[in-house]
């Protein structure tokens, strides 16, 4: 059985002025997006600054969102890391803290080999009492999974899905049809690719931009799973403003902004990533602004 069909929120990690995690946005913040219809909630990925995150904030908002999500969605922890060994550590506490899956990101910056890639794998998923969803990002980390290396990581224990975000239109395509034949869940893992991808196997998105549109997203993916191309290629062609102004700058510098304008204050991001610049956010108010999202 699969995770979640249709789309999933990449968090943002709300901090508030004095630069800790803002847990009453949290609480509020996580209403919104059920309420908007995600089909899955994905803290401490990409979107949520998990680089900069302490282990000791990683347990304690992992189980404040549990807990408040009370399995209305399913939960996805971002556990990755470029450390094998804290990989492995927060797979273990987020499936003591009852996560329904992990998602963890190939090693970046070391720069691993493909036999590297399986060998981490492998040792992540002997603390994950949960299922796996692989994160391929190699514009991010240098390292990519090659489609004949996805038939070795569907061999571990626990691995069932991978979010595909190489923005390689080629590249998805040799993955989702090594995933249809191997039996794995496919999630696209870029917005502007969503419509593509899904026609290619996917069967849903983890999305940024269901951040601020939560219900057109799901909208979007659930035309998708139904082959109503037509209508959600509509709807994408709709988007590709917004969703070019929320990959700006380096995610999640834009999406912040974004959520700030539309009224839920979710901080600044942690260095090393700063404020979006001025001409970013007047490009972005713009777009919203025609999205009816702010006035």
């Amino acid at each position: 059985m699969s995770i979640f069909n249709g789309i999933g929120a990449a968090m943002v990690t709300p901090f508030g002025s004095d630069g800790k995690i803002n847990y009453s946005v949290l609480e509020a913040y996580i209403e919104h997006l059920i309420y908007g219809g995600v089909k899955a909630l994905i803290p401490f990925g990409t979107t949520g600054e998990s680089s900069t995150v302490t282990d000791s904030e990683f347990e304690q908002a992992t189980k404040f969102i549990i807990e408040h999500t009370r399995r209305r969605v399913p939960v996805i922890v971002g556990a990755g890391s470029n450390n094998t060994k804290r990989a492995a550590y927060k797979c273990a506490v987020a499936s003591k803290l009852k996560a329904d899956a992990v998602l963890v990101v190939t090693p970046y910056y070391n720069k691993c080999t493909q036999r590297g890639i399986v060998e981490h794998y492998k040792a992540v998923a002997k603390e994950a009492k949960v299922p796996i969803v692989l994160y391929n990002v190699p514009y991010r980390t240098c390292v990519n999974i090659e489609p004949e290396t996805l038939v070795e990581l569907k061999k571990i224990r626990g691995v069932t899905a991978i979010k595909e975000a190489c923005g390689d239109i080629d590249a998805v395509r040799q993955t989702a049809e090594v995933c249809g034949q191997i039996g794995l869940d496919l999630y696209c893992g870029d917005d502007a690719l969503t419509v593509t991808t899904m026609a290619l196997g996917a069967i849903g998105g983890i999305s940024v931009a269901a951040n601020l549109l939560p219900e057109k997203m799901n909208t979007l993916c659930s035309m998708c799973l139904n082959g109503d191309y037509a209508l959600a290629r509509a709807i994408q062609f709709g988007l590709s403003e917004f969703i070019e102004c929320l990959f700006c700058e380096v995610n999640p510098i834009p999406v912040k902004k974004a959520l700030q304008l539309y009224g839920i204050d979710v901080g600044l991001p942690r260095l090393p990533l700063t404020e979006l610049e001025h001409e970013h956010t007047n490009r972005l108010q713009n777009s919203m602004r025609e999205l009816g999202l702010i006035k």
